[in-house]
């Protein structure tokens, strides 16, 4: 019997975070560019780092700096699921009979501080409310949950100044 997808899921990355985190923005999982290099928001017309320098005045040049400075800013970054099947970069192709949420009971008692979650995108919400939050106990169930508009290139509706505007509230 053939099987009606791979076996092989694709997997994500750890979280990008310090224990005294305040504020987490989940996506839902690494595009392809993203996987390829192994950094989040890899692709080179993803706003995600564009729209973080801009509003944390984040000077440096490389990856591995500019998220050293977001998370300098308590900020965390990680994506709802751990591991699915998607067939392309999309969150449209993910396959939701193969996805699997990250341990975030794990995440919240390691990160304590944390009261907001943002996510990057309909799907990250989405995939949360639907998969991880049932699932919440405790002081963690109850944090600040805001979606923000995607900073895909895919989501082309809303211009690079109009998507830093509605992520200019992540600022304390």
């Amino acid at each position: 019997m053939v099987e009606p997808y791979p076996v092989t899921y694709i997997q994500g990355f750890p979280p990008i975070s310090r224990n005294d985190a305040r504020t987490l923005i989940l996506g839902s999982m690494p595009g392809r560019e993203s996987l390829r290099l192994q950094r989040y928001y890899a692709h080179p017309r993803n706003s995600f780092w564009p729209i973080m320098v801009a509003l944390f005045n984040i000077d440096g040049q490389g990856y591995e700096e500019r998220a050293e400075q977001v998370i300098n800013k308590g900020v965390a970054i990680w994506d709802v699921l751990q591991a699915c099947f998607r067939s392309g970069s999309l969150d449209s192709a993910i396959d939701n009979r193969t996805i699997v949420p990250n341990d975030f009971e794990k995440f919240f008692s390691g990160h304590p501080h944390v009261n907001r979650v943002f996510f990057n995108g309909a799907k990250a919400e989405t995939m949360y409310l639907k998969h991880v939050l049932p699932e919440l106990k405790g002081q963690a169930a109850t944090h600040t949950l805001q979606r923000l508009p995607s900073t895909s290139p895919a989501h082309a509706s809303m211009s690079l100044q109009q998507k830093s505007e509605a992520w200019s509230m992540i600022l304390e």
